[in-house]
């Protein structure tokens, strides 16, 4: 569910004084802002401890201009980035060099180049919310499947025709595609809370 409010008109998120920061905020409510300490807990609730421990945790930069500031130096080549403020839910990411070039082109929104399979783990409790058929939705419309992304991992591919006939309707435990028909296509895998 790739949502990022700030960093990217975002989901791509959707990424800690850790029992208050991991309940679900309401629709329409923001979540008080977190400490740098609170943004690190939070960031590496997002994938397992062994990649999360050396992960490099970045935060969301404070417009959609800026970029994004380094919480805490990594050793792993991934990124971890903690709840978006700007997003319903909790949903703190954690993503590999793919993903990191598919953000970039999402915040650009220019076509991004992948050459390689790409993971993204959003596997903290709670989630959030995004549209299924349209990459820069804000908001549920009648026809852009708006709805809830529970705990997930994402995997972007090389030639999206690969997952031509893949479910891209958002189901409950079991894949589909999220985007398709744009050049944000990915494959969502729902997971049950860590």
């Amino acid at each position: 569910m790739i949502r990022f409010r700030q960093f990217l008109p975002l989901p791509l998120a959707t990424l800690v004084g850790v029992s208050m920061v991991l309940a679900p905020v309401a629709r329409g409510q923001q979540a008080p802002p977190m400490t740098r300490e609170e943004k690190i807990a939070n960031a590496m609730t997002a994938a397992p401890a062994q990649l999360a421990n050396e992960a490099t945790i970045m935060d969301w930069p404070a417009s959609d201009s800026g970029q994004p500031t380094m919480l805490r130096p990594g050793t792993n080549g991934w990124i971890c980035y903690p709840d978006s403020p700007g997003s319903t839910g909790n949903d703190p990411m954690c993503i590999d060099k793919t993903w990191q070039d598919w953000m970039s082109a999402y915040k650009a929104h220019q076509p991004p180049q992948i050459t390689r399979l790409g993971l993204a783990y959003m596997l903290a409790p709670g989630g959030g919310e995004a549209s299924n058929t349209d990459p820069y939705a804000t908001g549920p419309t009648a026809d852009n499947q708006w709805g809830h992304n529970g705990p997930h991992l994402m995997l972007i591919v090389a030639n999206p025709r690969a997952l031509l006939g893949l479910p891209t309707t958002r189901q409950e435990g079991a894949p589909y595609v999220m985007w398709p028909g744009t050049p944000y296509v990915h494959i969502m895998v729902p997971v049950a809370a860590k």
